[in-house]
């Protein structure tokens, strides 16, 4: 997958953050706006970007009148899960990269994976 600049990962977490409460699409001005506490950004700047995150499809985009409405293609979860994946085919030794990373980890994120790999076992299909 494709990597996000600053600005570009800034974006997406105003997109991600609207979409996890639940709201609709977001225009570039709804953007700025989310942006403009934090970020002093020209709004053809915010135009931009997005334009850009949509062209590198990172988000679907509709017409509504004159302007875009932009919503994320996969979920924040999604992008990280890629990035992580993406990392682990650098290294010449995936078992070795996996086996320190979960040494690195939390107890609670240990009962994470746990969990999770419980449901993998229970979901398989018998041999």
């Amino acid at each position: 997958m494709k990597g996000l600049g600053e600005l570009e990962r800034t974006v997406m977490e105003v997109l991600w953050a609207r979409e996890d409460a639940g709201h609709e699409a977001a225009t570039a001005r709804d953007v700025s706006r989310a942006l403009a506490g934090d970020r002093d950004l020209a709004h053809t700047t915010v135009m931009t970007v997005l334009d850009r995150l949509a062209k590198k499809d990172f988000l679907e985009r509709e017409r509504d009148g004159r302007a875009w409405r932009y919503h994320p293609v996969a979920s924040r979860e999604v992008y990280v899960t890629e990035l992580m994946l993406g990392a682990l085919n650098e290294t010449g030794d995936r078992d070795a990269a996996l086996a320190h990373f979960v040494r690195s980890v939390s107890r609670d994120e240990i009962d994470v994976i746990r969990q999770t790999l419980a449901g993998l076992v229970r979901k398989e299909p018998p041999a």
